[in-house]
């Protein structure tokens, strides 16, 4: 038997407190580090068992032999791993052929290695407590948006630090183009992903991902917080427009004048947060041509008819004076508008309806004089 003491159990005991972690689990994990280090100091010739008491810090050794009739029947046998049955009698009077004692040992200069060993152990529960603390606060929060300071910036990677203790990574994929990342910037973030990695949690935040602006909106238009205007859906090309389609459960609200506020504030405070980002808002329907032409605002739409044997495809009818802008600069609008139906749209132009003239009326007659 070894005595580790009161100080080396004390140790324990904090480390199970302040971590959340079980005693018993904390035990476990040092008798198997302690056994781990015995085997390499036996050079691994003997199964053995350790148990450590927690009432009183002493830690005792076991080495397990195979009671035989006579050592060397067996030329397969490890060394050290049997014992006479005339032998095992001494330590065990139930002992029988066939079964396994515990023989308690105590080797000389084990206990230096079992002092570092606790350390190395007690030093790497910590790091793993640290990790699995983390994982957990925010494997819960994958979709939530948060707050973080722009810590370090080397070439392609960011460094966005979440708090005291966590660190997220910000991929170029997840950036919103021309947007500035200086170190000490307080900015927004959806959480995208939340992985348990061997070298400790990977949280991955995203300034792109459609739902940073469904939380900003949720966040700046009470309506939406009451569950009075509903998003239905949203589309992004990020950093330079987006299509929000909104519904309302009260009539007398207007979804799109409650969005931007007065004097459009409320968009425009949301804008701001996403690097001027236009944000387009449309009324969400049913009616899948109805809402095709609401999601193609602010161009003036004559007719839209869908496509006879194709599925979600729909030609759109504009003005010439609207062609430009239904469908936006670089096709812009016209694309955002099919991500948010989710419908094909093929836009072109339509005459303008006009009077008959006289010319129309008596063509043959015209026809004949010339």
């Amino acid at each position: 038997m070894m005595r580790l003491g009161r100080e080396f159990i004390e140790a324990l005991d904090a480390l199970s407190v302040q971590r959340g972690l079980d005693i018993n689990v904390v035990i476990a994990t040092m008798e198997s580090a302690m056994l781990s280090a015995y085997n390499k100091y036996q050079s691994g010739e003997c199964e053995a068992e350790i148990h450590i008491d927690h009432d009183t810090g002493d830690m005792t050794i076991y080495e397990i032999r195979k009671v035989v009739e006579k050592l060397g029947d067996n030329p397969n046998a490890v060394p050290n791993s049997e014992i006479t049955l005339e032998d095992a009698l001494k330590y065990d009077n139930e002992a029988e052929i066939g079964g396994k004692i515990k023989i308690e040992k105590t080797p000389t200069n084990f206990g230096r290695i079992a002092a570092q060993t606790a350390r190395q152990v007690i030093a790497q529960k910590l790091r793993d407590a640290e990790r699995n603390v983390v994982y957990n606060a925010f494997a819960d929060r994958v979709g939530e948006m948060i707050s973080g300071t722009i810590y370090r910036v080397e070439g392609d990677d960011i460094v966005v630090r979440i708090n005291d203790k966590t660190d997220a990574e910000l991929p170029k994929r997840e950036r919103i183009p021309g947007e500035r990342y200086n170190p000490g910037t307080v900015m927004r973030f959806y959480v995208l992903e939340v992985k348990n990695k061997q070298r400790g949690p990977r949280i991955v935040v995203s300034r792109t991902h459609p739902g940073l602006l469904k939380k900003l909106l949720e966040l700046e238009i009470p309506e939406i917080q009451q569950g009075i205007i509903e998003i239905r859906n949203i589309a992004r090309d990020s950093g330079s427009r987006a299509k929000v389609a909104l519904s309302t459960l009260d009539p007398s609200v207007d979804p799109v004048g409650a969005c931007i506020g007065s004097g459009g504030s409320r968009i425009k405070a949301i804008s701001q947060s996403l690097k001027n980002e236009r944000i387009d808002a449309v009324i969400f329907s049913n009616d899948p041509l109805v809402y095709i032409k609401n999601a193609l605002s602010p161009a003036q739409i004559a007719k839209v008819e869908p496509v006879l044997d194709h599925e979600k495809e729909a030609n759109v009818y504009v003005y010439q004076d609207q062609l430009s802008l239904a469908i936006g600069k670089l096709g812009q609008n016209v694309k955002l508008a099919a991500k948010l139906t989710g419908w094909k749209l093929n836009v072109t132009t339509v005459e303008p309806e006009r009077m008959p003239t006289l010319k129309d009326i008596f063509h043959e007659v015209f026809e004949e004089g010339q």
